[in-house]
């Protein structure tokens, strides 16, 4: 069944009607007047009439459809190598960014996205703790002030150490857009100066060679560390590394996950974890799965699995894939009391406080050297998303190559997605449950 959401219908006689939520909401954000232009028969373009109330005349140099990760390398390079002054803009459905560039270099960067916030900025790099992130944030609400100046007025950072900070925000903004993987883009002519936080001076062609390195190593990364909440923990009978800049090896304790170094060390995941993962090629650390509560794992179940059922759900195939669930967790020990009184509900999430019930009623000990109560929870709940996944794909395949005209929207893009969820339940390589897998 095609989603009908984003639809828009035009008859004969020129008038367009929208169809589904998404639609009706995007054309009444642009209610007004505008200029039709020369398009491809298969699309329609549309830019407001040049000085209307409330809006920007500014012209769209380039626009497209975004169809794996990566794909905005070329149309960076091309902005920066042509001197453009201007605003890229990113729209995944979720998240929108805004990359501002000038004369070959990014000035500045906005997003939307929860994570490259500048409050997430400066928490994740250990100058702001939660009650300080508040603070700024009543700030910002009752004197108008930005995060930062509010940050910088409170007294909770300096001006310089802030401007520093606001750097490393817009590369973070700038490698989010480069992993965008299904979205659209617009290069607008221009921008607001005032739009901008701070103005920064970074080289285009040295953030591309970045992001791509980034790229490519956070895929080995990830079957060693597969989130910022896994815990490094030194090996036995090992003295400290020879080659240790960052000085990673005197911040593991076996309890500080790589978020909390991150914060601990004010250094940015992507170098923390490359340095544990070096010392865990050598063999100087190990890393074991989240110290989560269980439910704050069930959390993180929750929302892969509520992913997958809509998705089913969209093509009426939602009720076949709960009946294949529900039989396999009849049929394999342990899933009856660890979900006992705590559901599914319809969209197939777990009552979390009763989970935790259920596992602290266990009470069953560890072996020595084996995984806890919790790591065997979030193990379980891994593998029945994975197996929920598993059951799901043919499904998604069908539907991916019914939409081949709209991209390739389907299994694989859902794929990635739910295992990017569930990294914080991620079992360590090597101790893996074995299960379906996604």
């Amino acid at each position: 069944m095609e989603d009908r959401d984003d639809l828009v219908d035009v008859d004969a006689k020129g008038v367009a009607r929208p169809i589904g939520r998404a639609a009706t909401q995007r054309m009444q954000a642009r209610e007004g007047t505008f200029h039709v232009l020369p398009a491809p028969a298969h699309m329609v373009l549309m830019r407001h009439v040049r000085g209307a109330p409330g809006t920007e005349s500014r012209r769209c140099l380039l626009a497209g459809e975004i169809l794996a990760a990566g794909s905005l390398c070329d149309v960076a390079s091309f902005v920066g190598h042509s001197s453009w002054k201007g605003e890229l803009v990113v729209l995944d459905g979720t998240h929108s960014r805004s990359i501002y560039f000038e004369q070959g270099a990014v000035i500045g960067a906005q997003s939307s996205a929860e994570k490259e916030r500048l409050g997430q900025v400066l928490y994740r790099y250990g100058v702001l703790d939660e009650n300080q992130i508040e603070a700024c944030a009543s700030a910002t609400s009752s004197t108008g002030l930005r995060f930062g100046e509010a940050a910088v007025k409170l007294g909770f950072v300096t001006r310089e150490r802030l401007f520093h900070l606001m750097g490393k925000q817009c590369e973070e903004v700038f490698y989010g857009m480069l992993l965008v993987a299904d979205g659209t883009f617009y290069f607008l002519d221009g921008y607001d100066e005032a739009s901008l936080s701070s103005r920064q001076n970074l080289s285009v062609g040295a953030l591309i060679r970045e992001g791509v390195r980034r790229m490519h190593e956070t895929r080995f990364f990830r079957a060693r560390i597969p989130s910022d909440q896994h815990v490094p923990v030194r090996a036995t009978g090992r003295a400290a590394p020879e080659n240790d800049p960052l000085q990673v090896w005197g911040g593991i304790d076996g309890t500080r996950s790589i978020a909390d170094l991150c914060r601990a060390l004010g250094q940015g995941e992507f170098e923390v974890s490359r340095a544990i993962f070096q010392m865990v090629q050598a063999g100087y650390v190990a890393v074991r799965p989240p110290r989560l509560a269980p439910e704050a794992a069930v959390e993180v179940y929750n929302r892969a699995i509520a992913l997958i059922l809509r998705e089913l759900d969209a093509m009426d195939e939602g009720d076949q894939v709960r009946e294949q669930l529900a039989s396999f967790a009849a049929t394999n020990p342990g899933y009856a009391e660890l979900f006992a009184g705590a559901g599914p509900a319809d969209d197939g999430t777990l009552d979390g406080g009763r989970i935790a019930a259920n596992v602290a009623r266990a009470n069953v000990p560890p072996n020595d050297g084996g995984p806890t109560a919790e790591e065997r929870l979030a193990e379980r709940l891994h593998e029945y998303a994975s197996y929920a996944l598993f059951l799901a794909r043919p499904h998604l395949r069908r539907a991916e190559d019914a939409r081949a005209a709209r991209a390739g929207e389907g299994s694989g893009r859902l794929s990635q997605r739910v295992v990017e969820l569930l990294q914080p339940i991620t079992p360590e390589q090597g101790r893996r449950q074995k299960g379906p897998s996604p």
